[in-house]
């Protein structure tokens, strides 16, 4: 898939999550396969730009190419002085968010809630092409609501202005993440538009993945929820892709090396104390559907200092490998 100057290869992209996608995880994604990943959301508001969680957000150095960031807010101008402020800053692509259905960002009319207003999505989504020299993508949801699904009318309105590429989440706003993904919509629009299309939701195993593609035409699949705590989804979903054949699954002893080096890398990003506490809900998802999880949780989420994760996990796991050549 190629957005602009950059080619997507593979065509398997991390979606963009707040709280998720930070710096630590969008770089073991790309080692794990991903081609391209994508920023967790940064404010358009001046006035936060600064701030520690946000300079944290804007620190690409050392990413691999290219560089996205996502952007979200209301105001046309904003949008457009955030993805210039973004670009000066190293971001390679500028992806809007018109998809997140979090009710603290539809509430200040951004994200989904932008959906309702199409001539402002149109105002939207020119003035953050005109602004800046690199591609602006979107990703939007299917619509509002059920009653109000326009995601063929954005999609017009975004090629119609420059938009590089559109991602789709099968989805309305107010289905949030339940219900199954609409994937008819999302070939609906491939079927519409010109530009790359990716889509998001519900791709959570090599198989969806290859099917997801199929039913709609689409030139990526963004992952999302399926990568968390399963970062390896990407190289299996890639290989799948490529021969039909499903990569081993990793066992406990590769997962406990995988994910110490996440936790180390979370340390030396935010900081031991910091890093300690973001750690917590990555080891939760790591650890969700293996035996005994629930009480490797209680324990863990107890530990306050690094040394103590690093053992309670490498612990965990090696119980669980050991586990396993008993049972064998």
């Amino acid at each position: 898939m190629q957005i602009g100057p950059y080619a997507i290869d593979p065509p398997v992209v991390l979606a963009p999550m707040a709280g998720v996608t930070d710096k630590p995880f969008r770089l073991l994604c790309k080692q794990l396969g991903a081609g391209l990943a994508v920023s967790e959301m940064t404010n358009a508001d001046p006035r936060l730009w600064h701030t520690a969680k946000s300079l944290r957000r804007m620190d690409h150095e050392g990413e691999p190419e290219p560089v996205s960031v996502q952007i979200a807010g209301y105001d046309p101008a904003m949008l457009a002085e955030a993805a210039r402020f973004n670009v000066a800053n190293g971001a390679q692509l500028i992806d809007i968010n018109m998809g997140c259905p979090a009710k603290k960002v539809c509430n200040v009319w951004s994200g989904s809630a932008l959906l309702q207003d199409e001539p402002l999505v149109a105002r939207i989504v020119q003035a953050v092409v005109a602004a800046v020299d690199v591609p602006v993508t979107l990703k939007i949801r299917t619509g509002w609501d059920r009653d109000n699904r326009n995601a063929l009318a954005i999609a017009r309105i975004a090629e119609d202005a420059g938009i590089a590429a559109l991602a789709v989440h099968g989805r309305t706003r107010a289905d949030k993440y339940e219900g199954l993904a609409e994937y008819d919509t999302i070939a609906a629009v491939k079927g519409a538009v010109g530009i790359p299309v990716l889509a998001n939701g519900d791709i959570d195993t090599p198989e969806k993945a290859r099917h997801v593609l199929n039913v709609t035409g689409a030139d990526a699949v963004m992952i999302g929820r399926g990568a968390q705590g399963r970062p390896w989804i990407f190289r299996e979903i890639v290989h799948f892709l490529a021969t039909g054949e499903h990569l081993p699954e990793p066992g406990p002893g590769e997962v406990a090396a995988i994910l110490c080096g996440h936790l180390h890398a979370l340390y030396a990003f935010y900081g031991e104390l910091q890093g300690v506490r973001i750690a917590r809900k990555h080891l939760g998802w790591y650890a969700r559907d293996r035996e005994q999880n629930a009480a490797f949780r209680q324990v863990v989420n107890r530990a306050e200092t690094a040394g103590e994760q690093l053992r309670l996990t490498a612990d965990y796991f090696a119980a669980l490998a050991a586990g396993e050549r008993l049972a064998a």
